[in-house]
């Protein structure tokens, strides 16, 4: 393949240029000119700057185009979208995209729900993606806190349950006694709100 190396040599060329003058302009444009290569060899190129979403966000819009059935692809750009501010309409059409090609992918169920505005929904949002993936602790943490911040908001007592059990399931899966003090201290907490 011999677009590989020039690809991942012209992302490299422009990532270190944009970092030692951080000018957005010449990256940008640099990232657009990139030559025509096929998806995989854009993805392998980018791969190393995927938390830089000023990076990854552009090569990946080209992924996507390619590709727009792609659940990976579709994920990451959704991420460099969300990490840029692109604000959660855009984040949510495709991470919704993402889980319509492939509802494995964990990441574009975490999307999803980041994306939802309205607390509650959210909050149903964490529940779904909790339920289809019931060992994923950072969904399971991310419905304790979203519950619990909508039972706090709302005065939601069935909010509150669902914080207090999530919370509880957190506890029993932790080895960590830093986690586990947090997680018993807010479990007291939430048993001793009134509404």
């Amino acid at each position: 393949m011999p677009d590989s190396p020039d690809v991942t040599v012209l992302v490299r060329q422009a990532v270190d240029r944009y970092k030692s003058d951080g000018e957005m302009g010449p990256l940008q444009a640099a990232l657009s000119a990139l030559p025509d290569a096929a998806p995989a060899i854009l993805a392998e190129a980018v791969e190393p700057f995927r938390d830089m979403p000023e990076v990854a966000g552009p090569v990946y819009e080209r992924i996507v185009a390619a590709e727009p059935d792609n659940a990976r692809a579709l994920v990451i750009l959704a991420n460099a979208y969300w990490l840029s501010g692109r604000g959660p309409d855009v984040v949510g059409e495709l991470a919704t995209r993402a889980i319509a090609a492939d509802a494995t992918n964990r990441g574009a169920w975490h999307l999803w729900a980041l994306a939802e505005g309205n607390p509650r929904e959210r909050t149903s949002r964490w529940k779904q993606a909790s339920a289809r993936f019931p060992d994923d602790l950072l969904a399971r943490a991310n419905l304790a806190d979203n519950a619990a911040a909508l039972a706090g908001a709302e005065q939601d007592y069935e909010a509150l349950d669902l914080a207090i059990d999530s919370y509880e399931e957190l506890l029993e899966r932790s080895d960590i006694p830093e986690q586990r003090e947090a997680l018993a201290k807010a479990i007291t907490t939430l048993k001793g709100w009134k509404f």
